[in-house]
């Protein structure tokens, strides 16, 4: 099984507001680059697109280790996930599980990986992670000067 490394971001400017997702993915000496954002959305929503499009862009099963600044993707995708499922999509106070359709797209995107979850400190320096964040940040700037030129 490849092994790869993935490192992932996501960004908004106003939450809600345009907002933007990066990540890089490691293979041996290969890297890829991957980044998008949306005109109006929530920095949890961008988090979690950051790791599902990292996952979508992988052609065959992969052992992945996902690094992540972002506590909500780390806690959902390793402590809150089985206790929603359980519940049909409900939170522990009974309430709907908010993106519960990108939660359900990252389970799916997921299942033929074999995926570790690491988390690490935002803007902290961490070399993968500040280069996510940079990615998320060019999706917004690229929202940013689209809706620009629409206009």
């Amino acid at each position: 099984m490849t092994s790869v490394q993935i490192y992932t971001d996501g960004a908004c400017r106003g939450n809600p507001g345009p907002g933007g997702w990066g990540a890089l993915l490691r293979c041996g000496s290969r890297e890829l680059e991957l980044y998008g954002g949306e005109p109006d959305t929530t920095n949890n929503r961008m988090e979690l697109m950051a790791a599902i499009q990292a996952l979508q862009a992988l052609k065959r099963p992969c052992a992945a280790i996902i690094t992540t600044d972002s506590t909500y993707v780390m806690k959902g995708i390793t402590e809150w996930l089985p206790n929603w499922v359980r519940k049909g999509w409900r939170t522990a106070s009974n309430t709907p599980v908010k993106n519960a359709d990108l939660w359900q797209q990252l389970v799916a995107v997921q299942s033929p990986h074999r995926v570790e979850w690491r988390w690490v400190k935002g803007h902290a320096g961490h070399p993968g992670n500040e280069r996510a964040d940079r990615l998320a940040n060019r999706g917004i700037d690229e929202i940013l000067t689209t809706r620009k030129q629409g206009s």
